[in-house]
Formats: structure tokens, sequence, C-alpha cells
């Protein structure tokens, strides 16, 4: 079964920078488009970026600037990098297919920005 596990989150206070790393069970990065997701508390979760299978880049209007997604195809990796954080971005970040597909959700990394 391929598993997605992220990693890398944690405390920050804002204007800090966090990285954070999604990484695959099985080689299938090079094959799929895939995706960063967060959801905070009693909100929906919404996507955040997407790094297209030739390297295509796209961003959320509210990350757009502060954020920067990657992937290692070799190492079905993909991380994303996260500058000037603020506190409307704590929430719990999620990586996979975009669009996503609901058996690879997994319990994702919590970021989490206050002073």
């Amino acid at each position: 079964q391929l598993q997605l596990v992220e990693s890398g989150g944690g405390l920050v206070q804002p204007g800090w920078s966090l990285t954070l790393t999604c990484a695959a069970s099985k080689s299938i990065f090079r094959y799929m488009e895939m995706a960063w997701y967060r959801q905070a508390p009693g909100k929906q979760r919404e996507w955040v970026a997407s790094s297209g299978t030739a390297g295509s880049r796209k961003y959320a209007d509210f990350v757009q600037g502060r954020f920067a997604i990657s992937r290692d195809n070799d190492k079905n990796t993909m991380t994303l990098q996260m500058n000037d954080l603020k506190s409307e971005d704590s929430a719990v970040y999620y990586c996979n297919r975009n669009p996503p597909s609901r058996n690879l959700w997994g319990p994702g990394t919590k970021v989490t920005v206050a002073s």
C-alpha cells in the first residue's frame, strides 16, 4: 500500500522559517502531480501548493512569495519551504496527490506559529 509520511512540523515564532518533508513508501512521485494541503482547527482542508511532474509549481494566494515547493523524484520526497511564517499559517499540513486521493491522507505534521 502506498503511504505518505509528513515530517518537519513544530512550534516557531512569527517571521521564522520551517521546512516540511513528504516521503513516499513507493517510487511514484515521478508519475503524478503532488501537492501540500493544510487544515486549521474548525476549518476545512485547503490546498497550499502543487508540483507537477515536469517541474511546474502553483501556489495559493495566501502563501505566494513566502512558500516554495520542490520535489526529488529519485528520492520520492517533496518539501515545502515556509518563510516569513504568520499565525494564520498554523495548521496540520498534509501531502497528497493533486487531485487528492482519500486513501492517502495521513496524520500530517502540525505547524504552530506563535510568540
